[in-house]
């Protein structure tokens, strides 16, 4: 776990990696080895955010359109020479964390399943190259969801987590693993404002989780890095949950 070169010679693309738990796992995989690719929007400025970063370059797409995504994929490996590592975010958003039992809760599943798999189809190409392919999907932050909405939450992540143990089953044969991680509640700059607005939905969170505070990026990027490296060869079709321990509150 503590070789700094673990990754070398493998080639990461990290998408909403322009601030948050993108940027910490972006930051991460380059400091153990990794060449990355740090994709955001067209908004974030993510390629002036990595201009000085060695190993990291920052790249502007579009994100919410699956359509867009095989393009994405391919520009992506032109500019690595490849990809081995897969990080799948997508941006979301919205004015306030949504209730319980909301009716975007469905639609927001379904543009993130076709986000994925069109991303993951397209990349799985170059994983197959691979002496390491990994896909990596990130579930939604808890303060993506109202205090009331524990059920819609993990509803979230059970969906997140059938979507990757089916393409653990689809991409086992070629050497290739495919996990999920799924974030509990964690400071990054979207939640920040989220908990500014909403303390009590803050404090909830920090009540569900037994270590009793939020999570940092880097908190979610150090289980990206086990994922991503050769200590994970045989975890495939998992889910991890990086919240701290929940309490059933």
């Amino acid at each position: 776990m503590g070789d700094p070169l673990r990754l070398y010679g493998l080639n990461a693309a990290v998408l909403s990696a322009g601030s948050g738990i993108g940027e910490a796992s972006a930051r991460t995989l380059v400091k153990h080895g990794a060449t990355v690719l740090a994709v955001d929007t067209k908004n974030s400025g993510v390629e002036q955010h990595f201009a000085a970063v060695k190993g990291i370059t920052g790249l502007s797409a579009n994100l919410v359109d699956a359509d867009q995504m095989p393009a994405l994929i391919q520009e992506a490996a032109d500019t690595l020479g490849g990809i081995d590592i897969l990080v799948n975010d997508f941006p979301i958003a919205f004015s306030a964390p949504m209730p319980a039992a909301d009716d975007d809760l469905e639609r927001l599943l379904q543009s993130r399943a076709a986000l994925t798999l069109s991303t993951c189809r397209a990349v799985l190409p170059y994983l197959k190259k691979s002496p390491a392919g990994r896909i990596i999907n990130m579930g939604f932050l808890r303060s993506t969801f109202a205090a009331d909405a524990n059920a819609d939450c993990e509803q979230a992540e059970q969906d997140l987590l059938d979507l990757t143990r089916a393409l653990a089953i689809e991409v086992g044969e070629f050497g290739i693993t495919a996990n999920c991680v799924q974030p509990g509640g964690v400071m990054t700059p979207d939640s920040r404002d989220v908990f500014r607005k909403d303390i009590a939905l803050r404090d909830h969170c920090i009540k569900q989780s037994a270590a009793k505070r939020l999570g940092e990026p880097v908190d979610i990027a150090k289980v990206v890095l086990f994922l991503a490296s050769n200590d994970a060869d045989f975890v495939s079709g998992t889910g991890i949950a990086v919240d701290g321990g929940r309490t059933g509150d």
